[in-house]
């Protein structure tokens, strides 16, 4: 079965809904998986070096400080409750996260799971720059891709028309908020779901009377 993720690495959400998808899959081991990730840029304006993330997430959302934070415990309880852990105390700057999503399109089809888990961690859990090219390589040797390797090719802006391009495409399909997933090229799912209800997919999914649904979710 083929599961297209299209996420963004700064997308808290996208991090609860993956952790949500994994954890279904844990569950239902019927079928061979394969997993096809999708970047889907937010915010491709950021500069490189990144802005002061409470400032932008007010100018964003259009909120006060208060409601900002209320918006941060809210979202902090809903990864608690998922198993994932946010942490926006240590998040001191909004990204470009185009960079990140050039590192899971190099990174080796094995390693591309582990790879974007290591990226939200590193962003949500740590408040790292994952739009830095040495905090991606960092990520990379941990996860055994070779660092000199890996800098040169980020270096070069190798996979950056990729990238461009696929996001550019994910938009033109209709895609306009992640986390989106699409199982089996007939069902999607928008949003970040329960188990239960990527439990279900993945049975409907499988069946191949199943026809196309442009929206399940």
């Amino acid at each position: 079965m083929l599961i297209e993720i299209f996420h963004d690495t700064a997308c808290p959400w996208c991090y609860i809904g993956t952790k949500h998808l994994f954890d279904a899959l844990e569950k239902w081991q019927y079928e061979a998986i394969k997993i096809q990730w999708h970047p889907f840029l937010l915010d491709d304006t950021i500069p490189p070096q990144g802005v002061e993330f409470r400032a932008f997430m007010k100018a964003r959302k259009g909120m006060e400080p208060e409601e900002l934070k209320r918006l941060f415990d809210y979202t902090k309880q809903r990864g608690e409750a998922s198993g994932v852990k946010l942490d926006f105390n240590k998040i001191s700057l909004a990204v470009n996260t185009t960079l990140s999503h050039q590192m899971i399109a190099l990174s080796p089809t094995k390693s591309k799971n582990a790879v974007v888990e290591a990226i939200y961690k590193a962003y949500f859990e740590e408040g790292l720059n994952i739009g830095d090219i040495e905090t991606l390589v960092s990520l990379g040797k941990a996860a055994g891709i070779d660092a000199t390797q890996l800098r040169n090719l980020l270096s070069s802006d190798a996979a950056l028309d990729e990238v461009m391009a696929d996001a550019t495409s994910a938009r033109r399909s209709g895609i306009n908020s992640v986390p989106f997933f699409i199982f089996n090229n007939k069902i999607n799912v928008n949003g970040s779901q329960s188990v239960e209800v990527f439990l279900q997919t993945l049975e409907r999914a499988a069946l191949p009377e199943t026809l196309k649904v442009n929206s399940l979710w």
